[in-house]
C-alpha cells in the first residue's frame, strides 16, 4: 500500500473538496494521510462514508496565497504544507499532495525534503496532450528566473521522466523559444541552446515554437518557469474557450444539434484528454522525495487524480530513477555547483543550511 501525505488546508476549495477527494482516491492500494486543522478535518469527513484509508495528521496553521513563500515556510512549522512535506522526509508518506500555493510548495520541498544530488533546481513537469505521444512541459511555474545550466538540466530530467516514466522511446527535446533557429531568444535561450545542444545521450531538436508544442514534433519542452506558466494557462484556456464555442455552435440550430449528438462521443473523449484534472497535478521533479502539485482550483476529482497520480509515481520509482540517472547524466551538473547551495531566495539549503542574499 502506498501512503500519500495530503496537504488538506492547501487550495481554493480546501478542505471540503480535498477531503471529498482524498475519501475517492483512498483504498486498498492507496493510504491518505489528511493534514490540516483536525476539527474542520472531522467535520468534513463526517458528511462522508467513513474510510479505513484516510487518517488525520494535525496541523493548526495555513499557508496562503498571500503569505511570502520562503518567509512563511520557515516561520510557519506547523502548517499543514510544512507538515505534510516532513512526513515524507520522515519515512511515515511516500508523497506529498498540496493544491496550495506553488512558491510555498517549492520552497517547502527544498527545506524538508531536499534535492537530488546534483540538481541545481527542481522543475514542474507537466504532461500535456499533444498528438501521438504525451509531450512534457517542464518547467511550469516553479522557476520564473532559471539560468541555462537549470534549463540543460530540466531537459536531462524531462527526457528521463518521459522515457522511463511514461515510455516514450527516444524522446525528443525542444527548447521554448521565439523563433526555429538558434540565434533566436533572448541570452539565456541562446545558451540554454549550446548546452543542451552538447549533452551527450540528450536527442535535442532545436527551438520550439508556441504552436509546435502539442505537433507531436516534441515529447519535451524545456522552459523557464515563467515561459512555461504562461504557456501552460495560455494552452488551459484556448482549451475552454474552444469547447465553449462547440457547445455554443452544437446548439445553434436542428442541423447542429443533430450533428453534436452524433459527435458527442469524439468530443467527450477530447474533452478528457485536455481536462487538467485528468492528471490532478505535476511532478516537482528533482527533490529527493515525491511531491505532487495540484491546481490551486482542483475540485474532489483533480485532487482525487493527484493523490493516484502520486501513487502511481510511487510504484514506478520516480524519484529513484531520476537520482540513479538523471543527475549523472545532466549537462552541465558541475556548473557553479560548488558556488550553488540554494534554489529559492531566502531559503535556507537543505544540504548547507546557508541561506541566499
Amino acid at each position: 500500500m502506498q501512503t500519500v501525505a495530503v496537504d488538506a488546508m492547501g487550495g481554493d476549495r480546501a478542505p471540503s473538496e480535498v477531503v471529498a477527494g482524498a475519501l475517492e482516491a483512498a483504498g486498498e492500494d492507496v493510504r491518505v494521510l489528511l493534514v490540516g486543522r483536525p476539527g474542520e478535518l472531522e467535520a468534513e469527513l463526517a458528511a462522508h462514508a467513513a474510510s479505513p484509508h484516510v487518517e488525520i495528521v494535525a496541523a493548526s496553521d495555513v499557508i496562503g496565497s498571500s503569505d511570502e513563500p520562503a518567509a512563511a515556510v520557515r516561520s510557519r512549522p506547523d502548517s499543514s504544507m510544512v507538515r505534510a512535506c516532513r512526513l515524507v522526509r520522515e519515512g511515515a508518506a511516500g508523497a506529498v499532495v498540496s493544491a496550495g500555493p506553488t512558491g510555498a510548495m517549492l520552497a517547502a520541498c527544498l527545506v524538508h525534503i531536499g534535492r537530488i544530488q546534483g540538481i541545481h533546481r527542481p522543475g514542474i513537469a507537466v504532461p500535456l496532450p499533444a498528438q501521438g505521444a504525451p509531450c512534457v512541459l517542464i518547467d511550469a511555474g516553479a522557476n520564473p528566473d532559471a539560468r541555462p545550466e537549470h534549463l540543460a538540466q530540466f531537459g536531462a530530467m524531462g527526457a528521463e521522466f518521459a522515457s522511463d516514466v511514461l515510455g516514450v522511446e527516444g524522446p525528443r527535446v525542444g527548447l521554448l523559444s521565439i523563433g526555429e533557429e538558434a540565434s533566436k531568444g533572448n541570452q539565456r535561450t541562446i545558451e540554454a541552446h549550446a548546452l543542451l545542444s552538447a549533452a551527450p545521450g540528450l536527442i535535442f531538436a532545436g527551438n520550439c515554437e508556441g504552436r509546435d508544442v502539442l505537433t507531436g514534433e516534441f515529447q519535451v519542452v524545456v522552459a523557464d518557469g515563467f515561459a512555461g506558466n504562461v504557456l501552460l494557462k495560455g494552452l488551459e484556456g484556448a482549451a475552454a474557450s474552444m469547447f465553449a464555442e462547440v457547445r455554443r455552435a452544437a446548439g445553434s440550430s436542428l442541423r447542429a444539434k443533430i450533428g453534436g449528438l452524433l459527435l458527442k462521443p469524439a468530443l467527450v473523449g477530447l474533452r478528457e484528454r485536455t481536462d487538467p484534472e485528468v492528471y490532478g497535478g505535476a511532478y516537482l521533479l528533482g527533490v529527493r522525495g515525491l511531491a505532487v502539485i495540484a491546481h490551486g482550483n482542483a475540485g474532489r476529482r483533480g485532487i482525487a487524480n493527484a493523490i493516484r497520480y502520486a501513487a502511481r509515481g510511487l510504484e514506478a520509482d520516480v524519484v529513484g530513477r531520476l537520482g540513479r540517472q538523471a543527475s549523472a547524466a545532466t549537462p552541465g551538473s558541475d556548473l557553479q555547483a560548488a558556488a550553488e547551495v540554494n534554489t529559492v531566495p531566502g531559503v535556507a539549503s537543505p544540504e548547507t543550511g546557508d541561506r541566499s542574499a
